[in-house]
C-alpha cells in the first residue's frame, strides 16, 4: 500500500461502479466520463496494491479484495451523505443549480409554496423542477441525472433509497353550498351515498383513499363515482361546480378554502394520512443545495 492518503471520492466512485454493475452506468450516475471513472478506480487499486474488479467482456465482478472493500466504501458514502444533511441547516451561502422531479400533486400545489421560502433564504440557488408521475421520476433520477425525486408513496425499487420528507392529509371536500359544508365532521355512511368526483385510478391520492376506505369495510364499487380526472385542478373545479364531492390533499385546497369556495370536512373515524418521500440513488451523494432543500422541506412543512 502506498503512502498516499485515502481518497473518499475514489471510494464513492468504486462503490457506484460496484452498485451499478458497469463503468458506463457509474459514469452516467456520477456525471463523469467513462475513462475518468476507470482512471479513479485504477488509482484506488494502485493505492491498495491489489485488483478490486475483474473486467471481462460480459460482466464486471468484484475480486475478494473488492468484496472486502465494498461495505467500507458504503459506510464512507453514507457518512458523507449524513454529514451533508446534518450541516445543511448551518450553510447560509449556498450556490448552485438544483435539478429534481416531483409528482403531480406535490409539484403543482405543495413545493411552489415551500420553495418560495427556501429561495428567499438562498437567492444564489436556482431550481429546475420537473413534474411527472412516480415511474417517470424513478427513471429520471436513475438515467437523467436528477438529484432526487419527491413522490407520494414509499419506493422499493432496487438501488433506490426513500426517506420521508413531509406529512400530508387527505380530507373530504365539498362545495360551499352543499349541506355538508355546515358540518366540521360527517359520518362515512352519509358520504358514500353522495356522488363522487375522483382522481384517476393509479394516482397516489386515489390509492390512499381506496386503501383507507377498504380498512373501514367500504369497497370501491360502493362509491358513486360520477367522474374521474387526471389532475387535482380539474377535480377541484368539478367539486366547486357541484358535480360531486371528492377526497383531496389539504395541501391542494388552501387557495379555495381561503376564498370560501370549498370546505374540507372530516369523516368520522377515518384518517387519510400519508407521508411524502424523497427518493434518490443509494450510490449518490446529494449536492449541498439538495441536502439543504430537503432539510428545509422537513422544517417548513411542519410549520404550515
Amino acid at each position: 500500500m502506498t503512502g498516499v492518503a485515502l481518497n473518499v471520492h475514489q471510494l464513492h466512485i468504486f462503490y457506484t461502479v460496484a452498485e451499478r454493475g458497469s463503468f458506463s452506468a457509474a459514469a452516467q450516475a456520477l456525471h463523469m466520463t467513462q475513462p475518468a471513472v476507470t482512471m479513479q478506480v485504477q488509482a484506488l487499486e494502485e493505492r491498495f496494491g491489489t485488483k478490486l474488479l475483474n473486467r471481462t467482456t460480459k460482466k464486471l465482478e468484484l475480486t475478494e479484495a473488492g468484496h472486502m472493500l465494498l461495505p467500507q466504501a458504503r459506510k464512507a458514502v453514507e457518512l458523507m451523505r449524513d454529514t451533508d444533511v446534518m450541516m445543511a441547516k448551518y450553510i447560509e451561502d449556498l450556490k448552485g443549480r438544483l435539478q429534481f422531479a416531483a409528482s403531480l400533486t406535490i409539484g403543482e400545489y405543495v413545493l411552489p409554496r415551500l420553495l418560495g421560502a427556501f429561495l428567499r433564504r438562498f437567492p444564489e440557488v436556482s431550481v429546475d423542477m420537473k413534474v411527472m408521475n412516480t415511474t417517470e421520476i424513478i427513471d429520471a433520477v436513475a438515467h437523467q441525472g436528477l438529484d432526487f425525486g419527491i413522490i407520494e408513496a414509499p419506493c422499493d425499487v432496487p438501488g433506490f433509497d426513500a426517506q420521508p420528507v413531509m406529512d400530508d392529509e387527505l380530507m373530504l371536500v365539498v362545495p360551499k353550498d352543499h349541506p355538508f359544508a355546515s358540518f366540521d365532521e360527517i359520518g362515512l355512511d352519509a358520504v358514500i351515498r353522495e356522488p363522487m368526483v375522483l382522481r384517476e385510478k393509479g394516482s397516489g391520492t386515489r390509492q390512499i383513499m381506496e386503501e383507507e376506505l377498504h380498512r373501514h369495510g367500504v369497497k370501491e364499487s360502493e362509491l358513486r363515482v360520477v367522474s374521474e380526472f387526471g389532475s387535482t385542478g380539474a377535480v377541484k373545479s368539478a367539486v366547486e361546480a357541484g358535480l360531486g364531492l371528492s377526497i383531496l390533499s389539504v395541501w391542494t385546497l388552501k387557495h379555495e378554502i381561503s376564498l370560501g369556495l370549498l370546505k374540507p370536512v372530516k369523516i368520522t373515524g377515518v384518517s387519510f394520512r400519508r407521508q411524502i418521500f424523497a427518493v434518490r440513488l443509494k450510490s449518490s451523494i446529494l449536492p449541498m443545495p439538495a441536502a439543504a432543500l430537503l432539510h428545509e422541506l422537513r422544517e417548513l412543512s411542519h410549520d404550515q
